[in-house]
């Protein structure tokens, strides 16, 4: 699993190495059935609320498009088909599940319906299957949070003491001398950062709440598939 997860960010990584570079004789010329692959289409699957709130998770702290993490997780067809393969015959229990509706990439659809197809596999089950690959990526994340809000205390208190600096130059210096008013441009730079930071651990506080137990597939009553 944690070769996988690293490989999604690798993947990923690259490609926005390789977008920010503008090497123009490294990008091969799509053909028509690429473009078509890549068109968005509506999908909705009933998944459970774990496995809704694991993509929101892992799209905020990758920073990436839900779509695009949906591509990631559909790329490598012959992972998909051995998750498919698991799954033969299962029988979901509609129970706990929500309809929920994804903008998602014509070629993810088709992998994902001819994986289930090809193992009568619930298309459902195998959405939720891959996501879970993606469980010990958001428990790194977890622990990462975790140090991230304890070291903002400590940014908070160094802020802080720079505050108290730029009040005893100008005290002494005048708010016109150089000192003070570079020393000011530090300072608004660093508030501006901190603000920045609080909101992004934020934004992040929902990795806290993650349950992994809320992603447990649960089969109809008597289904032994």
């Amino acid at each position: 699993m944690d070769d996988y997860t690293g490989g999604v960010s690798e993947t990923m990584a690259k490609k926005a190495a390789e977008k920010r570079s503008g090497n123009d004789f490294s990008v091969s010329r799509p053909t028509m059935s690429d473009l078509r692959g890549r068109q968005s289409v509506r999908a909705t699957f009933r998944l459970s609320a774990g496995c809704i709130n694991a993509i929101s998770v892992v799209a905020t702290h990758l920073g990436i498009k839900q779509k695009t993490l949906f591509d990631h997780l559909a790329e490598d067809t012959r992972s998909l088909d051995n998750l498919a393969r698991n799954l033969r015959d299962l029988k979901l229990s509609p129970e706990n599940r929500i309809q929920k509706t994804y903008v998602i990439s014509r070629r993810t659809l088709a992998s994902l319906e001819e994986a289930a197809r090809s193992h009568n596999a619930p298309r459902d089950a195998l959405v939720e299957v891959s996501v879970r690959r993606l469980l010990p990526l958001i428990a790194r994340e977890r622990q990462k949070h975790r140090k991230r809000k304890a070291l903002l205390e400590d940014i908070r208190s160094h802020f802080r003491q720079g505050q108290r600096l730029l009040k005893k130059v100008e005290a002494e210096l005048g708010v016109e001398d150089p000192l003070s008013v570079r020393l000011a441009g530090v300072i608004n730079t660093y508030a501006s950062a901190c603000s920045f930071m609080e909101g992004y651990i934020e934004k992040g506080n929902a990795i806290e709440a993650f349950d992994p137990r809320q992603m447990e597939i649960q089969p109809e009553p008597g289904d032994t598939a």
